[in-house]
């Protein structure tokens, strides 16, 4: 079917509005995957009446303190003393922070991997809220002793509260059905593609963008993403050696924070980085999502090397921007492509099958083509959302009685 998700249980449908609580880490103005996927689906959520309160980390002095609306979001952001721990931070008020809102709101909402999961299963249970999980993949980092004290603490704070939720949401059941988080807890998982929403590119802007990354007119490689170790930019500048022998004036231009805080991927690849300097771009973070449209659009091929990926939401937002994507074969990351046709799969950390996806791409672009509307007919926002209301809904009802 159209999105491709199993639809929650039948019921009639209910008019009432909710009190929906959000947490997590991060939220707007910090932009991963996650946090535009939470953004997307609070606001609309709050469009259509319901009040929602995220409490989320102050994470950067320059955020407002306690509350703020933000697009009809109530936003909770407490203080956090400068001890990082790899991705995450401590804020000692968030027990009392989550119980006292807890007690305000119908039914709760939290994103995994998430340091705060046991907490939050257990004031749940006093509270008598139920919670609705949505996992965004399993916690990957680099080796070392530290990183696998981290994923054993977070995985079981995770099973602590998988057992006492009402309902865990997947992208995909590709993902559900490879994922060790997801796997023990089969099920309870329910799949609905991330919200995806993305304006139509200005071709004249993208038109530009491509002749000032490629001034001889070469192929345009984009990748959209972190430099990171399991986004692997590394193995799509390894390809080069590969693309090169057909397209040797090709670029690739990378749109995405580069140098992060908790890993030195940057650091570590600079001897390969400097070896392909003239073929490489890099933009930084661009939080515009007109200019991301118009990215994509210049792009001749979107190009994701992951080792690991959930769903990675740009591949569609490229092709809603008419661009083909070459991804890894990886559970979940390779849906998309699989969906539409509208691009193609490499073998996992093998830069030489990602060189030669992408030159087949390159040599046969039509072939990759589907309409957008095509493309959003399989992945409707509205109906990612309707998903999601339906799911507040219907364990919001539990607590109500």
């Amino acid at each position: 079917m159209p999105n491709g998700i199993d639809p929650a249980q039948n019921e009639t449908q209910d008019e009432r509005k909710l009190k929906i609580l959000i947490c997590l880490l991060y939220y707007v103005p910090h932009r991963t995957g996650l946090t535009i996927h939470i953004q997307r689906v609070a606001e609309e959520l709050a469009r259509r009446g319901h009040e929602v309160t995220v409490l989320t980390a102050r994470y950067k002095l320059t955020l407002p303190r306690d509350d703020e609306m933000h697009n009809g979001v109530r936003v909770v952001r407490l203080w956090t003393p400068p001890i990082p721990i790899s991705r995450g931070m401590i804020m000692p008020a968030y027990p009392w922070a989550a119980w006292g809102l807890m007690l305000q709101h119908d039914v709760v909402w939290i994103s995994t991997p998430m340091l705060e999961t046991g907490l939050i299963a257990l004031l749940a249970k006093l509270t008598g809220r139920q919670i609705v999980v949505t996992h965004h993949g399993d916690l990957i980092l680099p080796d070392g002793l530290v990183n696998r004290l981290i994923r054993g603490t977070m995985f079981a704070m995770y099973k602590f509260m998988a057992k006492r939720a009402a309902r865990l949401i997947a992208y995909s059941h590709d993902y559900a059905d490879h994922s060790y988080y997801l796997q023990p807890f089969r099920d309870k998982v329910s799949v609905i593609y991330p919200p995806i929403h993305m304006p139509p590119p200005d071709p004249e802007h993208a038109q530009a963008l491509h002749a000032e990354w490629s001034q001889d007119g070469g192929p345009v490689i984009g990748f959209s993403g972190r430099f990171v170790e399991e986004k692997r930019p590394d193995l799509l500048i390894r390809a080069l050696e590969i693309i090169n022998q057909t397209y040797p004036n090709a670029r690739i231009v990378f749109a995405g924070e580069y140098e992060i805080p908790y890993e030195n991927t940057w650091e570590r690849h600079q001897d390969l980085v400097n070896t392909y300097r003239d073929q490489l771009v890099f933009l930084g973070l661009k939080d515009d999502m007109q200019y991301m449209a118009d990215f994509y659009a210049a792009c001749d091929v979107l190009a994701l090397t992951s080792d690991s990926e959930c769903f990675a939401l740009v591949q569609v937002e490229a092709m809603l921007s008419g661009t083909p994507v070459v991804m890894t074969n990886t559970p979940g990351g390779r849906v998309p492509v699989q969906v539409t046709g509208m691009g193609k799969l490499a073998q996992v950390g093998d830069w030489r099958s990602i060189g030669e996806a992408i030159v087949a791409v390159l040599n046969n672009p039509e072939r990759y083509h589907r309409p957008r509307a095509f493309i959003k007919e399989q992945f409707s926002f509205i109906e990612t959302v309707d998903r999601y209301e339906k799911h507040f809904r219907r364990y919001a009802r539990l607590h109500h009685g």
